[in-house]
């Protein structure tokens, strides 16, 4: 039976009451042809809606720990950068990371997934422009919701929502003092686009460019 996330009911809920009533209205016509397209019309927006907000379950990789960092979304992997810290206040100036950037498709599951077991310890949302998802200064420039994780052994870990062209709401169930759990659900970007996960470079990454990854079951990297 096909699941549909909490984040996206309300939308397939108005989606398939609004395809009702209008192919129901539409019989009032008499014409077949008038019928029959608005009928396959709206048939094929529900069948769509309900298909983009799918809500598989997922099982955590063989011999998981907390060191591991897991994919936040199902995509394509876009951008796999080294880089010195100057604008994140959550990670030491100056501080060498590594940024993961995950593109989704239409036709990826939209749910976000936690990436790292800790306590959430940063979460600010920035509004912001909606330019294509897959450009790297979307990353800094588009809408988004920043959420920095600390482990029990002071490890961090930092990732965006980042929403693109289409998408326009993001759903983030996150607050500071979390305590939150890699692979669970914790939100989604509805029609939309893109995730960035940042971290020490000191790990030992586990994709490489183009690769298609999971939320939740994808390994990105083990921290050292």
């Amino acid at each position: 039976m096909l699941k549909i996330t909490e984040f996206g009911k309300d939308v397939v809920v108005r989606v398939l009451v609004a395809s009702a009533i209008i192919i129901a209205l539409s019989l009032l016509s008499g014409s077949v042809v008038f019928i029959t397209i608005i009928a396959s019309v709206f048939f094929l927006m529900s069948v769509f809606t309900l298909f983009f907000f799918r809500d598989p379950e997922r099982t955590l990789p063989a011999n998981f720990n907390s060191n591991y960092i897991l994919s936040p979304a199902d995509g394509k992997v876009i951008i796999i950068n080294n880089f010195k810290n100057s604008n994140y206040d959550f990670f030491e100036s100056e501080e060498k990371l590594t940024i993961v950037s995950i593109f989704m498709s239409p036709l990826n599951v939209h749910v976000n997934r936690i990436p790292f077991t800790g306590t959430i310890k940063y979460v600010k949302y920035i509004k912001g422009k909606f330019s294509m998802a897959f450009g790297e200064k979307s990353s800094e420039d588009n809408e988004r919701t920043e959420i920095g994780i600390h482990n029990d052994n002071g490890k961090k870990v930092l990732f965006k929502q980042i929403a693109g062209f289409i998408a326009r709401r993001i759903v983030c169930k996150l607050f500071e003092d979390d305590k939150v759990f890699a692979g669970s659900r914790f939100g989604m970007i509805k029609f939309g686009s893109r995730l960035d996960i940042i971290f020490s470079s000191n790990a030992e990454i586990k994709i490489k460019q183009n690769q298609k990854v999971k939320a939740g079951e994808s390994v990105i990297a083990v921290l050292n």
